[in-house]
C-alpha cells in the first residue's frame, strides 16, 4: 500500500508541475527589410540578432549596406527603440541566388519570445552571390529571445 501511495504521489507531483511555455500568444511584427542583397563582404557571418538600441541598429545598417538610397524612399530606418525591438536573421553567404531566410512567426510565453525561422526558398536559380536576411520590429520587450 505504501508503494502505491508513493507512486501516486510522484505522479501527482509530476503532472501538477506547470510548464511556462504551455500558454503562448502570437506576437505581431512589421517587416523592415527582407532581401538577399550581398554587399561584397565575405566576413558577414550568419547571425540571429536582437537589436535594442540605435547604436546597434546603425551598425547593422552599415554592415549590410542598408543605408537609404534615393529610390528607396518607402523604407524607413527610423526606429523608436523606446517602443520597439528589432529582430534580424542573416543567412550565410550563398553562391547562388534564390535563397531566402524567413521569419514566419513570433510567439511569446510568460518568460520568452520565440522566433520561428525557416528557409522558404531553396535557391540555385542564378549564379550570383547573395546573403539572405529578414529584419522585423516587434513591440519593445525585455524577455529572452529564442530562435527556432
Amino acid at each position: 500500500m505504501k508503494q502505491i501511495l508513493f507512486i501516486l504521489s510522484i505522479l501527482f507531483t509530476l503532472t501538477s508541475c506547470s510548464n511556462d511555455d504551455s500558454a503562448s500568444s502570437k506576437v505581431e511584427f512589421t517587416d523592415l527589410y527582407h532581401a538577399d542583397y550581398f554587399n561584397g563582404d565575405y566576413n558577414n557571418p550568419k547571425a540571429n540578432l536582437v537589436i535594442k538600441d540605435l547604436s546597434e541598429w546603425n551598425k547593422l545598417l552599415v554592415k549590410l549596406d542598408l543605408n537609404i538610397k534615393p529610390w528607396q524612399n518607402s523604407i524607413s530606418t527610423d526606429i523608436d527603440f523606446e517602443k520597439y525591438t528589432v529582430i534580424a536573421v542573416i543567412d550565410e553567404v550563398r553562391n547562388y541566388g534564390g535563397f531566402s531566410i524567413d521569419i514566419t512567426g513570433i510567439t511569446q510565453t510568460e518568460n520568452r519570445i520565440v522566433v520561428k525561422v525557416e528557409r522558404l526558398n531553396s535557391g540555385g536559380l542564378a549564379t550570383v552571390i547573395t546573403q539572405p536576411y529578414h529584419i522585423v520590429k516587434i513591440a519593445k520587450t525585455n524577455k529572452e529571445v529564442v530562435f527556432e
